[in-house]
């Protein structure tokens, strides 16, 4: 019989494809979603081939502890993938912060419980670009290098700029900067705390077929530029964009 993984946040671009992949490769997948009666949350996962018989959904929330408690039970290992990105968010200590940093300690916590000792975690590029060091040839980047809280909160209501590769990008999401690197430096103490082997992955835009029926925001972000709607690459030339 096949490992038994689990993956949360199930219904999102990149967790769709490592569930899609992971049915391929023969293992049995418990798949989390925040709503096992949304079809547009779960048809598509359950389409893939495998799904019917190596396929299991499971309601958790980022929120609610030990509702992740069932998914994780018996797995050789988790995949946590879930975490909120919103723009213009009205609240966000209630819409980014605590779904990241405490969703991220409550999916740990019901590991611990289950005993697994190996969780990957899809953080973000955000988690580790923004800290206001240069960007010159003697500066290494290493695992140590991390987003820094404090220019996430000096540009609270702004924009972040980081001068890189000869042009200048703006990120205007700092409150997802800040979620995405609270949540890791929490995610590292606590499996330093508790025995844990984690491997965090830091991806910047994911693009390409889409195998759920909503966009997902890199792909979004794109759309808008295309159609004239985004203003995130405004400072950037256009050799920078040429490769």
């Amino acid at each position: 019989m096949g490992k038994v993984v689990c993956v949360t946040g199930a219904s999102g671009y990149i967790a769709s494809w490592l569930v899609k992949l992971l049915l391929h490769r023969g293992y049995t997948v418990r798949a989390t979603v925040r709503d096992t009666a949304d079809p547009k949350k779960t048809l598509h996962l359950q389409a893939l081939d495998g799904a019917k018989d190596r396929l299991h959904l499971f309601k958790a929330s980022l929120l609610e502890e030990g509702s992740f408690d069932a998914a994780v039970a018996g797995c050789d290992c988790v995949f946590h993938t879930a975490s909120p990105f919103y723009h213009n968010v009205k609240d966000p200590k209630a819409e980014l912060l605590d779904p990241a940093v405490n969703g991220t300690l409550n999916v740990l916590r019901s590991c611990k419980k289950a005993s697994i000792k190996r969780v990957i975690i899809t953080s973000s590029m955000a988690a580790v670009a923004y800290n206001g060091k240069p960007r010159t040839p003697d500066v290494v980047v290493d695992e140590t290098w991390f987003s820094s809280a404090e220019v996430c909160e000096k540009n609270e209501g702004d924009t972040i700029v980081v001068e890189d590769l000869g042009f200048v990008f703006l990120h205007k999401d700092q409150w997802y900067v800040l979620s995405k690197t609270l949540a890791e430096e929490a995610a590292w103490k606590f499996a330093n705390d508790n025995g844990f082997e984690i491997v965090t992955i830091n991806p910047a835009m994911v693009i390409g077929p889409l195998l759920q029926p909503t966009l997902n925001t890199s792909a979004e972000a794109i759309l808008k530029f295309i159609n004239g709607m985004s203003d995130h690459l405004l400072h950037t030339p256009i050799s920078a964009l040429a490769g």
